[in-house]
């Protein structure tokens, strides 16, 4: 026990790409441009949502929080990357790495909540316009969103309290660029089975069941679509969901693509896969958030107009 405590203390150490000294000058570019993109389109949606009125409905206040959330879920672990791209085998103390997987997590999980939220949101929309602005009043569409960060938060909170009771001795090098969790855990020396558990039952609660909900919810809006008589007004109904369902698509099936890849059984290719699901992992934290403000961008009318106004003020004040 006396082992593990000052293993605790020392900390760990990030290995992320330090034996491929050539391509970390590369992916700090990389991600360091992908990260101020994500910073800028993010920032600009929070903006215009806070600041355009006409942008004051339930489904600008959600985008607003998942544009809030995409910043603070990358800002949890990029800074983080980029210094281990710039110092070979980081150490991080256990505190730190604790704080980092906390945030990570509760980050994952509230977008998966507030993505089925957002769904529903549209499924009101679309399905019962008349009972809109009654459903999705004030007072429900703010508890809501409210609701998917405590939920995030206490899913985190009980995953990493697991983890952190652990003893951890013997190597206390992570194979990753940040403290991903599973990568922590393969470090105990101590049975993971309680872990292991506890976060298949979170997977299907916070992936599973949000999923489900979503694809059920986007069967009655196709339907309520396909009924609608006029092509422009079909296509006028499904421009208000697109952009929404664009986002579900690359977030969840990027989770699909890393999960479902499978693994190689050469061992010579081990190393190999071993940088490749880094890397995976890696994109897939940078990606979505920075995707996310684009495609409201480009696939919303309202939000162009609302960017667009912004510009011409800043302009015409300077």
């Amino acid at each position: 026990m006396e082992v593990a405590n000052k293993s605790v203390l020392a900390g760990f150490v990030l290995l992320g790409l330090s034996d491929q000294p050539k391509l970390e000058k590369t992916f700090f570019v990389l991600i360091l441009s992908m990260y101020l993109v994500i910073l800028l389109g993010n920032g600009v949606l929070i903006l215009v949502t806070a600041l355009d009125s006409r942008l004051h409905t339930p489904m600008y206040f959600f985008l607003g929080n998942l544009s809030f959330l995409d910043i603070c879920y990358t800002t949890s672990s990029i800074p983080l990357v980029l210094d281990g791209f710039l110092t070979p085998r980081k150490t991080i103390s256990f505190s730190a790495c604790t704080g980092q997987m906390f945030l990570s997590f509760a980050m994952g999980a509230t977008e998966c909540v507030l993505l089925g939220m957002m769904a529903f949101d549209r499924y009101v929309a679309i399905c019962n316009p008349l009972r809109y602005p009654m459903v999705m009043s004030k007072a429900t569409y703010v508890p809501m969103a409210a609701s998917s960060w405590v939920a995030g938060g206490v899913n985190s909170l009980v995953q990493i309290s697991l983890a952190v009771q652990l003893p951890f001795c013997g190597d206390n090098v992570i194979n990753h660029f940040t403290c991903e969790i599973l990568a922590v855990l393969k470090l105990a020396c101590a049975d993971i089975s309680i872990n292991v558990i506890s976060m298949a039952v979170a997977n299907v609660i916070f992936l599973g069941v949000p999923v489900l909900f979503i694809f059920v919810s986007y069967i009655f809006i196709l339907t309520t679509i396909l009924k609608i008589p006029s092509a422009e007004g079909r296509r006028k109904a499904f421009s208000t969901c697109s952009a929404h369902l664009t986002v579900v698509v690359i977030f969840y099936g990027t989770i699909l693509f890393m999960y479902a890849k499978p693994k190689s059984k050469d061992p010579l290719g081990a190393d190999k896969q071993d940088v490749s699901d880094k890397l995976i992992s890696l994109f897939y934290g940078v990606l979505t958030p920075m995707l996310n403000p684009i495609i409201y961008s480009l696939r919303n009318k309202d939000v162009k107009t609302a960017v667009k106004t912004l510009v011409n003020q800043k302009c015409f004040v300077q």
